[in-house]
């Protein structure tokens, strides 16, 4: 009996922070940001990963509370440490901007959630990925390529224009510009000026 009124109270839990999390949202796209962020917080105390990311958007972009990145990041980081594939992302992207170079310990548990968040599909930790193992201190060729690529596949044109740059030179693949040529078109056919750029 204890153990069922133990499952009755978690679902009762999960149901209302989906339930805080859902009017968060109508509340946000309604215009009315101070409520949208009181019902993604209640919902982010109880632990919902959902919410947790929407207050730390809330803390990132200023709607309905005050412009925070340092709390934008501890709600990212509790949404994360929860598998939440776009908090892995933003994450990611604050510890790599807003850590000192010399802190090796963070810069590599921003690097396990950018690869986290890239395997779950997010387009945005494919493309950053790339271009960090491409441009780092140790260039990782391949391993870049193999991210540009999926972010490539999957219509972000500014990594179609890398993998044709990596073509181009040769990097993290054998030279090819005839291929490099054909990710130039696709990059430009897609809005790059980048790519046309290059095409010229």
């Amino acid at each position: 009996l204890e153990e069922a009124a133990f499952q009755l109270q978690q679902i009762f839990r999960i149901d209302i922070s989906i339930a805080l999390n859902i009017l968060g949202i109508e509340s946000m796209r309604a215009g009315h940001h101070g409520i949208a962020y009181t019902c993604f917080k209640l919902a982010a105390d109880r632990g919902y990963s959902k919410a947790q990311f929407n207050v730390g958007l809330c803390y990132e972009h200023g709607r309905g509370t005050e412009k925070d990145l340092e709390k934008a990041a501890f709600y990212y980081w509790h949404a994360a440490s929860s598998r939440h594939p776009m908090a892995q992302y933003r994450y990611a992207r604050y510890l790599l901007c807003h850590t000192p170079g010399n802190n090796w310990h963070r810069h590599q548990q921003a690097v396990t959630f950018l690869e986290q968040a890239a395997v779950a599909g997010i387009t945005e930790a494919q493309a950053y990925l790339g271009v960090f193992y491409l441009r780092g201190l140790q260039p990782k060729e391949e391993r870049g390529l193999k991210y540009l690529l999926l972010a490539a596949q999957s219509g972000d044109a500014q990594s179609r224009y890398h993998v044709g740059v990596c073509y181009e030179q040769g990097l993290g693949v054998q030279q090819n510009l005839a291929e490099a040529m054909r990710h130039y078109r696709q990059s430009a056919a897609a809005g790059n000026p980048s790519a046309r750029q290059r095409l010229r």
